[in-house]
Protein backbone atom coordinates (compact mmCIF):
# COMPACT_ATOMS: atom_id res chain seq x y z
CA UNK A 1 0.00 0.00 0.00
CA UNK A 2 1.12 3.34 -0.88
CA UNK A 3 1.53 5.68 1.27
CA UNK A 4 1.16 9.55 -0.08
CA UNK A 5 2.43 12.21 1.89
CA UNK A 6 -0.41 15.24 2.67
CA UNK A 7 -0.73 17.86 -0.10
CA UNK A 8 1.02 21.25 0.52
CA UNK A 9 -3.06 22.54 0.89
CA UNK A 10 -4.44 20.15 3.58
CA UNK A 11 -4.36 21.81 6.86
CA UNK A 12 -3.39 19.46 10.19
CA UNK A 13 -5.45 21.73 12.40
CA UNK A 14 -8.19 18.82 14.00
CA UNK A 15 -11.69 19.21 12.89
CA UNK A 16 -13.09 19.94 16.39
CA UNK A 17 -11.08 22.98 16.06
CA UNK A 18 -11.96 26.30 13.49
CA UNK A 19 -9.63 27.55 11.18
CA UNK A 20 -7.24 30.07 11.99
CA UNK A 21 -7.49 33.86 11.26
CA UNK A 22 -5.42 34.44 8.15
CA UNK A 23 -4.57 37.83 6.96
CA UNK A 24 -5.90 36.79 3.02
CA UNK A 25 -8.94 35.91 4.56
CA UNK A 26 -9.89 39.55 5.79
CA UNK A 27 -7.95 41.09 2.91
CA UNK A 28 -10.29 39.18 0.24
CA UNK A 29 -13.22 40.32 2.51
CA UNK A 30 -12.04 44.06 2.57
CA UNK A 31 -11.43 44.37 -0.62
CA UNK A 32 -15.16 44.18 -1.94
CA UNK A 33 -16.86 45.67 0.64
CA UNK A 34 -17.19 49.89 0.19
CA UNK A 35 -14.88 52.39 2.24
CA UNK A 36 -17.53 52.67 5.10
CA UNK A 37 -18.51 49.02 5.72
CA UNK A 38 -14.42 48.60 5.25
CA UNK A 39 -14.13 51.30 8.23
CA UNK A 40 -17.00 49.18 10.59
CA UNK A 41 -15.03 45.87 9.29
CA UNK A 42 -11.70 46.73 10.35
CA UNK A 43 -13.14 47.82 13.88
CA UNK A 44 -14.78 45.07 14.31
CA UNK A 45 -11.08 43.04 13.37
CA UNK A 46 -9.64 45.21 15.95
CA UNK A 47 -12.16 44.14 18.70
CA UNK A 48 -10.76 40.56 17.99
CA UNK A 49 -7.31 41.30 19.09
CA UNK A 50 -5.78 41.04 15.79
CA UNK A 51 -2.02 41.87 16.05
CA UNK A 52 -1.21 45.41 14.47
CA UNK A 53 1.25 44.59 11.91
CA UNK A 54 -1.97 42.47 10.38
CA UNK A 55 -3.71 45.47 10.62
CA UNK A 56 -1.51 47.33 8.80
CA UNK A 57 -1.27 45.09 6.02
CA UNK A 58 -5.16 44.82 5.29
CA UNK A 59 -5.01 48.52 4.72
CA UNK A 60 -1.92 48.50 2.77
CA UNK A 61 -3.81 46.12 0.47
CA UNK A 62 -6.94 47.70 1.06
CA UNK A 63 -5.82 51.48 0.18
CA UNK A 64 -3.88 50.11 -2.93
CA UNK A 65 -6.48 48.33 -4.44
CA UNK A 66 -8.68 51.27 -4.67
CA UNK A 67 -5.75 53.84 -5.30
CA UNK A 68 -2.77 52.67 -7.70
CA UNK A 69 -0.51 55.27 -6.44
CA UNK A 70 -0.36 54.29 -3.37
CA UNK A 71 1.00 50.80 -4.70
CA UNK A 72 3.66 52.53 -6.90
CA UNK A 73 2.58 50.77 -10.09
CA UNK A 74 0.12 53.44 -12.49
CA UNK A 75 -3.03 53.25 -13.21
CA UNK A 76 -3.23 51.88 -16.57
CA UNK A 77 -7.15 51.50 -16.20
CA UNK A 78 -8.48 54.69 -15.06
CA UNK A 79 -12.01 54.51 -13.68
CA UNK A 80 -14.46 56.41 -16.38
CA UNK A 81 -15.29 59.51 -14.43
CA UNK A 82 -14.48 63.57 -14.33
CA UNK A 83 -11.04 64.66 -12.78
CA UNK A 84 -12.66 66.80 -10.24
CA UNK A 85 -14.50 63.56 -8.94
CA UNK A 86 -11.58 61.35 -8.69
CA UNK A 87 -9.83 64.38 -7.29
CA UNK A 88 -12.37 64.04 -4.33
CA UNK A 89 -13.09 60.70 -3.78
CA UNK A 90 -9.33 60.34 -3.34
CA UNK A 91 -8.75 63.19 -0.79
CA UNK A 92 -11.97 61.62 1.30
CA UNK A 93 -10.13 58.18 1.09
CA UNK A 94 -7.14 59.63 1.82
CA UNK A 95 -8.44 61.38 4.87
CA UNK A 96 -10.49 58.10 5.56
CA UNK A 97 -7.09 55.71 5.43
CA UNK A 98 -5.30 58.14 8.02
CA UNK A 99 -7.74 57.94 10.32
CA UNK A 100 -8.05 54.34 10.65
CA UNK A 101 -4.26 53.85 11.08
CA UNK A 102 -3.26 51.73 13.91
CA UNK A 103 -1.31 53.59 16.57
CA UNK A 104 1.60 51.50 16.86
CA UNK A 105 4.15 53.30 14.34
CA UNK A 106 5.81 50.13 13.54
CA UNK A 107 2.99 48.55 11.93
CA UNK A 108 2.92 50.55 8.83
CA UNK A 109 5.53 50.53 6.35
CA UNK A 110 7.79 53.42 5.79
CA UNK A 111 7.37 53.13 1.69
CA UNK A 112 3.74 52.98 1.92
CA UNK A 113 3.53 56.45 4.32
CA UNK A 114 5.85 58.11 2.44
CA UNK A 115 3.27 57.33 -1.19
CA UNK A 116 0.22 57.57 1.01
CA UNK A 117 2.08 61.50 2.11
CA UNK A 118 3.25 62.23 -1.76
CA UNK A 119 -0.59 61.56 -2.57
CA UNK A 120 -2.15 62.98 0.08
CA UNK A 121 -0.11 66.47 -1.16
CA UNK A 122 -1.49 66.29 -4.82
CA UNK A 123 -5.24 66.02 -3.70
CA UNK A 124 -4.67 68.91 -1.04
CA UNK A 125 -5.29 66.69 2.18
CA UNK A 126 -6.04 68.46 5.21
CA UNK A 127 -3.18 69.72 6.93
CA UNK A 128 -3.99 68.07 10.34
CA UNK A 129 -3.96 64.24 8.66
CA UNK A 130 -1.03 65.25 6.76
CA UNK A 131 1.07 65.73 10.04
CA UNK A 132 0.39 62.58 11.54
CA UNK A 133 1.89 60.38 8.53
CA UNK A 134 4.31 63.21 8.58
CA UNK A 135 5.18 61.74 12.14
CA UNK A 136 5.28 58.13 11.06
CA UNK A 137 7.70 58.63 8.49
CA UNK A 138 10.08 61.01 11.00
CA UNK A 139 9.63 58.10 13.08
CA UNK A 140 11.03 55.09 10.37
CA UNK A 141 13.24 57.79 7.82
CA UNK A 142 15.85 55.23 8.20
CA UNK A 143 14.27 52.59 6.26
CA UNK A 144 13.60 55.35 3.41
CA UNK A 145 14.95 55.15 -0.23
CA UNK A 146 16.43 57.55 -2.59
CA UNK A 147 13.42 56.82 -5.09
CA UNK A 148 10.40 57.27 -1.96
CA UNK A 149 11.45 60.70 -0.62
CA UNK A 150 11.82 62.62 -4.38
CA UNK A 151 8.06 63.67 -3.37
CA UNK A 152 7.14 66.95 -5.58
CA UNK A 153 6.44 69.96 -4.77
CA UNK A 154 2.21 70.80 -5.28
CA UNK A 155 2.37 74.05 -3.82
CA UNK A 156 1.95 77.25 -6.11
CA UNK A 157 4.03 79.53 -3.89
CA UNK A 158 7.25 77.69 -4.19
CA UNK A 159 8.71 77.06 -7.53
CA UNK A 160 10.91 74.27 -6.82
CA UNK A 161 10.54 70.83 -8.23
CA UNK A 162 10.97 68.55 -5.08
CA UNK A 163 9.31 69.21 -1.46
CA UNK A 164 12.64 70.66 0.15
CA UNK A 165 10.49 72.09 2.82
CA UNK A 166 9.24 68.94 3.82
CA UNK A 167 12.55 67.22 3.52
CA UNK A 168 13.05 69.07 6.08
CA UNK A 169 10.57 68.75 8.60
CA UNK A 170 11.35 64.82 8.06
CA UNK A 171 15.03 65.05 9.02
CA UNK A 172 14.24 67.39 11.89
CA UNK A 173 11.73 65.39 13.58
CA UNK A 174 13.57 62.15 12.91
CA UNK A 175 17.19 63.72 14.94
CA UNK A 176 14.34 65.00 17.49
CA UNK A 177 13.46 61.62 18.28
CA UNK A 178 16.83 60.19 18.43
CA UNK A 179 17.89 63.58 20.27
CA UNK A 180 15.26 63.13 22.97
CA UNK A 181 13.86 60.16 23.24
CA UNK A 182 17.25 57.90 22.22
CA UNK A 183 14.90 55.54 20.30
CA UNK A 184 18.02 54.33 17.84
CA UNK A 185 21.00 54.01 17.47
CA UNK A 186 23.79 56.01 15.31
CA UNK A 187 23.31 53.55 12.28
CA UNK A 188 19.99 54.76 11.61
CA UNK A 189 21.40 58.73 11.72
CA UNK A 190 24.41 57.50 9.48
CA UNK A 191 21.42 56.14 6.84
CA UNK A 192 19.57 59.64 7.30
CA UNK A 193 22.58 61.50 6.55
CA UNK A 194 23.42 59.63 3.44
CA UNK A 195 19.84 60.57 2.02
CA UNK A 196 19.80 63.73 2.56
CA UNK A 197 23.04 64.07 0.45
CA UNK A 198 22.02 61.96 -2.09
CA UNK A 199 18.50 63.72 -2.05
CA UNK A 200 20.51 67.81 -2.12
CA UNK A 201 23.08 66.64 -4.84
CA UNK A 202 19.24 65.76 -7.18
CA UNK A 203 17.68 68.60 -5.91
CA UNK A 204 20.96 71.48 -6.60
CA UNK A 205 20.31 71.00 -10.12
CA UNK A 206 16.86 73.43 -9.63
CA UNK A 207 18.00 76.92 -10.20
CA UNK A 208 14.93 77.98 -8.59
CA UNK A 209 16.06 76.54 -4.83
CA UNK A 210 17.62 79.13 -2.48
CA UNK A 211 20.95 78.94 -0.86
CA UNK A 212 18.79 79.17 2.46
CA UNK A 213 16.93 76.67 1.35
CA UNK A 214 20.08 74.32 0.49
CA UNK A 215 21.86 75.07 3.62
CA UNK A 216 19.05 74.40 6.55
CA UNK A 217 18.48 70.71 4.59
CA UNK A 218 22.30 70.50 4.59
CA UNK A 219 22.49 71.75 7.99
CA UNK A 220 19.38 69.81 9.69
CA UNK A 221 21.74 66.94 9.98
CA UNK A 222 24.43 66.55 13.09
CA UNK A 223 28.33 67.37 11.83
CA UNK A 224 28.86 63.77 13.65
CA UNK A 225 26.36 61.87 11.43
CA UNK A 226 28.57 61.92 8.60
CA UNK A 227 31.43 59.75 8.28
CA UNK A 228 32.64 61.16 5.21
CA UNK A 229 31.52 64.34 3.46
CA UNK A 230 31.90 63.36 -0.08
CA UNK A 231 28.41 63.61 -0.64
CA UNK A 232 27.75 66.97 0.81
CA UNK A 233 30.86 68.01 -1.15
CA UNK A 234 29.41 66.49 -4.64
CA UNK A 235 25.57 67.93 -3.76
CA UNK A 236 27.93 71.87 -2.83
CA UNK A 237 29.80 71.19 -6.20
CA UNK A 238 26.25 70.86 -8.22
CA UNK A 239 24.44 73.77 -6.38
CA UNK A 240 27.45 76.14 -7.34
CA UNK A 241 27.40 74.97 -10.52
CA UNK A 242 24.09 75.52 -11.57
CA UNK A 243 23.97 78.70 -9.11
CA UNK A 244 26.63 80.88 -11.05
CA UNK A 245 25.52 83.89 -9.83
CA UNK A 246 25.75 83.87 -6.54
CA UNK A 247 28.02 86.12 -4.61
CA UNK A 248 31.44 85.35 -2.98
CA UNK A 249 30.40 85.82 0.54
CA UNK A 250 27.19 83.22 -0.12
CA UNK A 251 29.86 80.89 -1.61
CA UNK A 252 32.19 81.53 1.42
CA UNK A 253 28.96 80.29 3.72
CA UNK A 254 27.99 77.56 1.84
CA UNK A 255 31.46 75.52 2.05
CA UNK A 256 31.34 75.86 5.29
CA UNK A 257 29.57 73.20 5.55
CA UNK A 258 32.62 70.90 4.17
CA UNK A 259 34.41 69.48 6.70
CA UNK A 260 37.94 69.38 5.02
CA UNK A 261 39.06 66.57 7.11
CA UNK A 262 36.46 64.48 6.29
CA UNK A 263 36.90 64.57 2.33
CA UNK A 264 38.56 61.16 0.59
CA UNK A 265 41.56 61.23 -1.45
CA UNK A 266 39.49 61.80 -4.42
CA UNK A 267 37.11 64.36 -3.12
CA UNK A 268 40.44 66.63 -1.93
CA UNK A 269 42.32 66.68 -4.83
CA UNK A 270 38.83 67.50 -7.48
CA UNK A 271 38.56 70.26 -4.61
CA UNK A 272 42.22 71.45 -5.35
CA UNK A 273 41.21 72.21 -8.90
CA UNK A 274 37.79 73.24 -8.36
CA UNK A 275 37.64 76.89 -9.85
CA UNK A 276 34.37 77.73 -8.24
CA UNK A 277 35.43 77.21 -4.66
CA UNK A 278 36.57 80.41 -2.94
CA UNK A 279 40.73 80.45 -2.34
CA UNK A 280 40.52 79.81 1.37
CA UNK A 281 38.22 77.00 1.11
CA UNK A 282 40.71 75.33 -1.16
CA UNK A 283 43.66 76.08 1.32
CA UNK A 284 42.12 74.32 3.85
CA UNK A 285 41.40 71.14 1.98
CA UNK A 286 45.14 71.53 0.62
CA UNK A 287 45.91 71.90 4.41
CA UNK A 288 43.81 69.08 5.59
CA UNK A 289 45.24 66.45 3.35
CA UNK A 290 49.26 68.11 4.12
CA UNK A 291 48.50 66.94 7.89
CA UNK A 292 46.63 63.62 7.16
CA UNK A 293 49.48 62.70 4.94
CA UNK A 294 52.19 63.81 7.97
CA UNK A 295 49.83 61.45 10.16
CA UNK A 296 50.38 58.47 7.92
CA UNK A 297 54.23 59.06 7.66
CA UNK A 298 54.03 59.56 11.51
CA UNK A 299 51.53 57.91 13.26
CA UNK A 300 52.99 57.79 16.59
CA UNK A 301 53.62 61.52 16.78
CA UNK A 302 51.72 63.31 19.05
CA UNK A 303 50.67 66.75 19.08
CA UNK A 304 50.70 67.28 22.93
CA UNK A 305 54.22 65.76 23.45
CA UNK A 306 55.61 69.44 24.27
CA UNK A 307 58.87 67.81 26.10
CA UNK A 308 61.93 67.77 24.14
CA UNK A 309 64.07 65.00 25.23
CA UNK A 310 67.36 66.84 25.01
CA UNK A 311 66.02 69.04 28.02
CA UNK A 312 65.20 66.46 29.91
CA UNK A 313 68.77 64.88 29.50
CA UNK A 314 68.01 61.59 27.46
CA UNK A 315 69.62 60.32 24.40
CA UNK A 316 66.60 59.29 21.79
CA UNK A 317 66.24 57.46 19.37
CA UNK A 318 67.30 58.62 15.99
CA UNK A 319 63.75 57.63 14.87
CA UNK A 320 62.22 60.00 17.08
CA UNK A 321 64.52 62.63 16.81
CA UNK A 322 64.15 63.28 13.45
CA UNK A 323 60.19 62.39 13.49
CA UNK A 324 60.15 65.04 15.85
CA UNK A 325 62.94 67.28 13.43
CA UNK A 326 60.16 66.67 10.47
CA UNK A 327 57.48 67.64 12.42
CA UNK A 328 58.63 71.01 13.30
CA UNK A 329 59.73 72.03 10.08
CA UNK A 330 56.29 71.08 8.77
CA UNK A 331 54.93 72.97 11.48
CA UNK A 332 57.29 76.41 10.66
CA UNK A 333 55.92 75.45 6.63
CA UNK A 334 52.38 75.90 7.24
CA UNK A 335 52.92 79.11 9.51
CA UNK A 336 54.81 80.67 6.80
CA UNK A 337 52.03 79.57 4.24
CA UNK A 338 49.09 80.89 6.19
CA UNK A 339 51.49 84.11 6.67
CA UNK A 340 52.27 84.36 2.81
CA UNK A 341 48.25 83.92 1.93
CA UNK A 342 47.23 86.42 4.72
CA UNK A 343 50.08 89.12 2.98
CA UNK A 344 49.21 88.20 -0.24
CA UNK A 345 45.92 89.22 0.65
CA UNK A 346 46.69 92.50 1.97
CA UNK A 347 48.66 93.35 -1.05
CA UNK A 348 45.52 92.58 -3.09
CA UNK A 349 43.23 95.02 -0.83
CA UNK A 350 45.77 97.61 -1.07
CA UNK A 351 45.76 97.56 -4.93
CA UNK A 352 41.82 97.80 -5.14
CA UNK A 353 42.29 100.99 -3.13
CA UNK A 354 44.71 102.12 -5.32
CA UNK A 355 42.92 100.98 -8.42
CA UNK A 356 39.69 102.68 -7.24
CA UNK A 357 41.45 105.50 -6.49
CA UNK A 358 43.07 106.48 -9.86
CA UNK A 359 39.30 105.36 -11.54
CA UNK A 360 38.20 108.37 -9.52
CA UNK A 361 40.67 110.45 -11.15
CA UNK A 362 40.97 109.19 -14.49
CA UNK A 363 38.77 112.39 -16.09
CA UNK A 364 41.35 115.09 -14.83
CA UNK A 365 44.28 113.29 -15.21
CA UNK A 366 45.76 114.62 -18.14
CA UNK A 367 45.30 118.27 -16.54
CA UNK A 368 47.10 116.92 -13.55
CA UNK A 369 49.71 115.65 -15.79
CA UNK A 370 50.20 118.73 -17.70
CA UNK A 371 50.28 120.86 -14.18
CA UNK A 372 52.47 118.72 -12.79
CA UNK A 373 55.01 118.37 -15.34
CA UNK A 374 54.74 122.52 -15.40
CA UNK A 375 55.70 122.59 -12.06
CA UNK A 376 58.79 120.54 -12.32
CA UNK A 377 59.91 121.97 -14.81
CA UNK A 378 59.88 125.23 -12.87
CA UNK A 379 61.17 123.69 -9.78
CA UNK A 380 63.98 122.45 -12.01
CA UNK A 381 65.19 126.12 -13.37
CA UNK A 382 64.94 127.53 -10.07
CA UNK A 383 67.14 124.87 -8.85
CA UNK A 384 69.77 125.43 -11.78
CA UNK A 385 69.54 128.70 -11.57
CA UNK A 386 70.31 128.85 -7.71
CA UNK A 387 73.05 126.49 -8.26
CA UNK A 388 74.74 128.57 -11.25
CA UNK A 389 74.34 131.85 -9.63
CA UNK A 390 75.73 132.75 -5.91
CA UNK A 391 73.10 135.77 -5.38
CA UNK A 392 70.24 134.24 -6.44
CA UNK A 393 68.41 136.55 -7.82
CA UNK A 394 66.16 136.35 -10.21
CA UNK A 395 62.55 137.93 -11.85
CA UNK A 396 59.54 136.22 -10.10
CA UNK A 397 57.31 137.16 -12.79
CA UNK A 398 58.28 134.26 -14.99
CA UNK A 399 59.27 130.69 -14.23
CA UNK A 400 62.81 129.98 -15.56
CA UNK A 401 62.93 133.21 -17.17
CA UNK A 402 66.92 135.10 -16.61
CA UNK A 403 67.28 138.37 -15.56
CA UNK A 404 71.03 139.74 -14.66
CA UNK A 405 72.59 139.35 -11.54
CA UNK A 406 75.09 141.47 -9.49
CA UNK A 407 77.71 139.46 -8.18
CA UNK A 408 80.59 140.17 -5.09
CA UNK A 409 82.12 143.30 -6.86
CA UNK A 410 78.63 144.68 -8.07
CA UNK A 411 79.31 143.89 -11.69
CA UNK A 412 76.01 142.84 -13.48
CA UNK A 413 76.60 139.49 -14.80
CA UNK A 414 74.14 137.30 -16.96
CA UNK A 415 73.89 133.49 -16.46
CA UNK A 416 74.55 131.25 -18.82
CA UNK A 417 71.37 130.13 -20.53
CA UNK A 418 69.33 127.36 -19.78
CA UNK A 419 70.13 124.42 -22.08
CA UNK A 420 74.01 125.57 -21.26
CA UNK A 421 73.20 125.29 -17.61
CA UNK A 422 71.86 121.63 -18.15
CA UNK A 423 74.98 120.75 -20.13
Amino acid sequence: MNHHPPSPTSTTTPPDHPPPVTAKSWLDDACIAEIDHFVKTLSGIQTKGVRPDLIGSIITHYACKWIPELSGEPDHHPPPQSATVSYLKKRFFIETIISVLPPEKESIPCSFLLRLLKTGNMVNTDRNYLQEVEKRVAWRLDQATMKEIMIPCFSHVTGTLLDVELMVRLVKRFVDNINVEGLRSGVGLFKVAKLVDAYLAEAAVDSELKLPEFMELAGAVPAQARATDDGLYRAIDTYLKTHVNLTKEERKSLCKLIDSQKLSIEASLHAAQNERLPVRSVIQVLFSEQAKLHSHINPSRTFTDTKSPNRLGLDPPDRYHSSRDMMTLQQMEIKRLKEHVNKLERQCQLMQSQIDKLLEKKKGFFSWRKLATSTTLGAMSVEVVDDKVEGKGYDSGSIGKQTPVKGKHGRSKTPKPWRQSTS
